[in-house]
C-alpha cells in the first residue's frame, strides 16, 4: 500500500493548497466550512467545499496519509476515474449524512475530506478484504474487514454519546459512499465476496434501525 500515483497527487495537491489558503484566510475558511444555517440558505457548494478545508495541519496530514496508503488499491483495481468518483461521492454522501442528522442545528458546522478518506478506506476493504492492517501502538495486523466493521461500529457509538468534536456521521456516510459506489462499479464482488459484503453491511443495517427507531 501506498503510491504516489499521478491523480493521488493532484487529490492531495487540492487538499493541501486549499487547507492551506484556509489556514491563512479566516473569511475564506468561514464561506466555504460545512454549516447548517447557511446549507439551508441555499449555499450547497460548501457540502462539496468543506472537505478540502480542514483545521489544522496534523488534520490535514493524517486525512492525506491514509488516503496515500489506501488510494492505490482502488486506482490499481479500479481506475483514475472510479476512484475520483468514489472519492468525491463519499465527500458529499457523508457530508450530506452530517446535514441529516444536524439539521436543525442552525450552528453545526464542519471541516475535512475525513468522509472521502472514509470513503476510500472502505471501498479498498471491499475490493481487498484479505489484507491486513496495522495501527499504531498495535504491533499485530488486524484484518481489513475487521477493521471496517469496527470503525464503522465506534462512528455508530461516536454518534449517540455525542461528547467530541469528531463528524463522526461524516466517516460513516462516507464509508457508506465508498461501499455502495464500488458495489454499484463492480458487482461482481457480490458473487466473489458475497460474506464479506454482507459482514460489512452489518454497521449500515444498525444505523438504519437505531435511525427509524429514534435512537440516534
Amino acid at each position: 500500500m501506498g503510491d504516489l500515483n499521478l491523480i493521488t497527487v493532484v487529490v492531495i495537491g487540492i487538499n493541501v493548497l486549499i487547507s492551506m489558503k484556509g489556514f491563512n484566510d479566516y473569511s475564506f475558511f468561514e464561506k466555504y466550512k460545512f454549516n447548517t444555517g447557511a446549507v439551508r440558505r441555499g449555499e450547497q457548494i460548501r457540502i462539496l467545499s468543506s472537505g478540502f478545508l480542514h483545521v489544522s495541519t496534523s488534520h490535514l496530514f493524517f486525512n492525506m496519509l491514509t488516503l496515500y496508503f489506501f488510494a492505490p488499491i482502488v486506482i490499481t483495481l479500479l481506475g483514475n476515474w472510479e476512484f475520483v468518483v468514489i472519492y468525491l461521492g463519499s465527500l458529499i454522501l457523508g457530508n450530506l449524512l452530517s446535514y441529516y442528522f444536524h439539521k436543525d442545528e442552525y450552528h453545526y458546522t464542519a471541516v475535512g475530506a475525513s468522509g472521502a478518506v472514509s470513503g476510500i478506506l472502505y471501498s479498498a476493504i471491499l475490493l481487498n478484504p484479505d489484507m491486513s492492517l496495522y495501527m499504531f501502538f498495535i504491533p499485530v495486523p488486524i484484518p481489513a474487514y475487521i477493521f471496517g466493521i469496527g470503525y464503522l461500529l465506534y462512528s455508530i457509538y461516536g454518534m449517540r454519546a455525542n461528547n467530541d468534536n469528531i463528524g463522526h456521521d461524516a466517516h460513516f456516510g462516507g464509508a457508506v459512499g465508498g461501499y455502495v459506489i464500488t458495489l454499484l462499479m463492480a458487482p461482481v464482488l457480490l458473487q466473489i465476496n458475497t460474506l464479506m459484503v454482507g459482514l460489512l453491511a452489518i454497521p449500515i443495517v444498525i444505523l438504519f434501525v437505531l435511525s427509524k427507531t429514534g435512537k440516534l
